[in-house]
């Protein structure tokens, strides 16, 4: 859910204080979308009471579709302690896989980006990676490594690296060429260039590639946690498939969705703070 910028209007003052001038700082006005905003957030409760509803009324099969309140009570039974530590081992799995992926992502993105030997080095080699499932990467992994942390952590950072990498390239080769020429009649040099013109330019996307890269993330860390760990979400789905408790089961999606929601809006939050600079074009203002 996007966050639209803040709307301004301008009230002029008094023509008769001399001392006035002639406009008055800038007011905030009514969000246009504030409404759209609170439907947005009422929409999942509002399916979720539907689903209760419709459970209880026994329109749909219980062993199949669990009714919310009973998903609730299941996390509840498990306790803050238990659930804490399921969810601290999945948040830290794929914080730490998708720091180390994000980060290579962005130096071999950048290379490429900026060198067209550097791209047709690597290219060919990583369009044949990135079409490798996830789930074909875990034999491969334990194999080289174990069972411990650093074949999960290893995936993550896989999943999260590909459509980071994708985007910093593209938006790097993106910038308009009047900018560059611009920055060359200044006389930048090739890092004042870079950090001046073409890193700010493709940031918007960067930012597109990263919060993309981030869900990624969260899939393959589930593909991680669903063999070989004993702790994290993706273990209680595993667990709740192999007991035949589809309460569990859908407990653990309903947490991965909250938190994947949590991750990508601080991500949003810190998008909006970095570009605050842009002077984008606003449907919601054209139409208003």
């Amino acid at each position: 859910m996007s966050t639209a910028k803040p709307v301004f209007s301008f009230t002029r003052r008094d023509s008769h204080c001399p001392s006035c001038s002639e406009f008055a700082q800038p007011t905030r006005t009514h969000d246009p979308l504030r409404r759209w905003r609170y439907a947005g957030l009422a929409l999942p409760i509002v399916f979720l009471a539907v689903v209760e509803v419709l459970v209880r009324a026994s329109l749909l099969p219980m062993h199949l579709v669990p009714a919310p309140s009973a998903i609730a009570q299941t996390l509840w039974d498990l306790g803050a302690a238990r659930l804490a530590r399921h969810v601290g081992a999945s948040v830290m799995r794929v914080c730490g896989g998708f720091a180390i992926g994000a980060a290579l992502a962005l130096l071999i993105g950048a290379a490429m980006g900026l060198s067209r030997r550097v791209d047709a080095l690597l290219d060919p080699a990583f369009q044949a990676l990135r079409a490798i499932p996830s789930l074909a990467w875990v034999p491969i992994l334990l194999l080289w490594m174990g069972i411990d942390e650093a074949p999960k952590i290893t995936l993550i950072a896989i999943g999260a690296f590909f459509p980071v990498q994708v985007s910093v390239v593209a938006g790097i080769r993106g910038v308009d060429r009047k900018l560059i020429e611009f920055g060359r009649l200044n006389r930048l040099g090739q890092r004042a260039l870079f950090t001046r013109i073409l890193l700010p330019a493709s940031m918007p996307q960067i930012f597109t590639g990263l919060r993309t890269g981030l869900s990624l993330a969260w899939m393959f860390m589930v593909a991680a946690e669903l063999i070989a760990a004993t702790r994290g979400l993706g273990y209680l789905l595993s667990d709740g498939r192999e007991t035949g408790r589809p309460d569990l089961v859908f407990g653990a999606i309903l947490l991965l969705a909250l938190l994947g929601k949590l991750s990508d809006g601080m991500l949003k939050a810190i998008e909006t703070r970095a570009l605050s600079w842009r002077d984008a074009h606003d449907v919601s203002e054209s139409r208003s």
